[in-house]
């Protein structure tokens, strides 16, 4: 899998690109570092290797859904962006149960 591995410092952070897989922890050692992603900076700088991107994921490497739509919008693949956060059940009740509330009455 691709996805992102933490760097830097508190309130700072910075993340590797890596292919680790999927069953591991992101700082348990990876197989290939891909490039880096500051989006702390202004520009929110994203360097890549995006050759050996294409070619891991020719591999069979899947992309974690931040990256993918980090991808999409930077054009370095062609795509749908996917869904990367999930709302429980739960949650989802009690954010419709809130906005029934704020409603205004008519």
């Amino acid at each position: 899998m691709i996805r992102l591995q933490r760097i830097g410092k508190t309130k700072q952070p910075v993340y590797r690109i890596i292919v680790s897989p999927k069953h591991k922890d992101t700082q348990a050692g990876q197989l290939e570092i891909l490039g880096t992603y500051d989006p702390v900076s202004k520009e929110k700088k994203l360097d890549v290797k995006a050759d050996r991107i294409k070619y891991w994921m020719s591999v069979g490497a899947q992309l974690s859904p931040t990256l993918n739509n980090l991808f999409v919008s930077k054009k370095i693949i062609e795509g749908k962006k996917q869904k990367s956060v999930r709302i429980t059940k739960r949650r989802a009740e009690k954010m419709a149960k809130e906005k029934a509330a704020s409603a205004p009455k008519a």
